[in-house]
């Protein structure tokens, strides 16, 4: 048995994986692909394999993705061999849920402001700060992510509502409504945040008319995909003032052009799609994976978190 890391794990998580599984054959390689033919399984970050790869791992049985997103993997070359796919859905959502309070935060009490002031050696007390106790969150994709983030909203005292494909209910949501009925509740929240994946449903969800039923307070929050909404349409929003601000982790283009307008736009915050960071990523993506060979190792179970490949989560 051969498995295929294509990027590096730190030395002691390697010893971690090489001691649970002595049968197991290892290969840590980072841009190198000479291991492929020989793999059993690829466990992978999502970004660095294309359908000629896959052609390559002519053995391979199972690709196990380091990430939650999937969108960039070669759809049609693995459904074809019938690969089995995994990721690590759910492994984001602490550090991105801090990502987002901490945005949030950061808005409502004025910290730029103050950090602004700072620097300037200002001493101003003309600071408009807010609270979110008392205000209404809409969460575009309530799921592992959008829950924690809910969670920890509610903690402040604010209002949650879930918007997904269904309309069912969700962990820490006060209310869950379907994509269909977004409009009806448009109009309630102070904050929009999206945490969907990219798929042929989520692609330009959010329309001109989304934006306009907004109120001109919102702050609208993208850590999913940002292929949600034309950079075209939130542009005028925020140009035209629609809404007051947006807080961006995700782009329709990565890495963000240097002449892209967002970049001197007092009211959106660049954020280079790092909310997901954290020093214990790889060891969380580790606790989904070990498990997983082992029973993999022994009658090829299904692991937990399997990708539909046709609907791309």
């Amino acid at each position: 048995m051969e498995i295929l890391f294509t990027f590096i794990p730190k030395e002691d998580q390697q010893q971690r994986l090489e001691t649970e599984f002595p049968q197991v054959h290892f290969h840590f390689i980072y841009k190198d692909k000479t291991r492929l033919a020989s793999a059993d399984i690829i466990v992978t970050y999502g970004e660095d394999l294309t359908a000629e790869d896959v052609a390559a791992a002519e053995k391979v049985q199972w690709i196990m993705v380091a990430s939650a997103g999937i969108e960039k993997l070669p759809h049609q070359a693995i459904a074809e061999r019938g690969i089995t796919v995994s990721n690590v859905k759910g492994i984001h959502k602490i550090p991105m849920a801090e990502s987002a309070l901490a945005h949030l935060l950061s808005l409502k009490r004025s910290l730029p402001t103050i950090y602004e002031n700072q620097r300037n050696q200002e001493w101003s007390r003309r600071i408009r700060s807010s609270e979110l106790n008392g205000s209404t969150a809409l969460i575009l994709g309530p799921g592992a992510i959008g829950s924690e983030i809910g969670r920890m909203l509610q903690a402040f005292g604010v209002y949650t509502i879930g918007c997904n494909r269904s309309g069912k209910k969700a962990p820490h949501m006060d209310d869950t409504i379907s994509f269909e009925n977004i409009l009806e509740k448009l109009p309630q929240a102070d904050y929009v945040l999206s945490i969907l994946p990219s798929t042929d449903e989520t692609k330009q969800l959010l329309k001109e008319v989304h934006f306009k039923a907004m109120k001109k307070t919102a702050i609208f929050m993208n850590f999913g995909r940002g292929d949600l909404v034309s950079d075209e349409i939130l542009l005028d929003a925020l140009r035209n003032e629609e809404i007051a601000c947006a807080v961006l982790d995700v782009f329709e283009q990565e890495p963000l052009p240097q002449d892209h307008p967002y970049w001197t736009m007092g009211n959106v915050v660049v954020s280079p799609h790092v909310s997901s960071h954290s020093g214990k990523y790889v060891e969380r993506a580790l606790d989904i994976f070990i498990p997983d060979l082992k029973k993999w190792l022994v009658d090829q179970t299904v692991p937990t978190n399997l990708v539909n490949m046709e609907k791309g989560y």
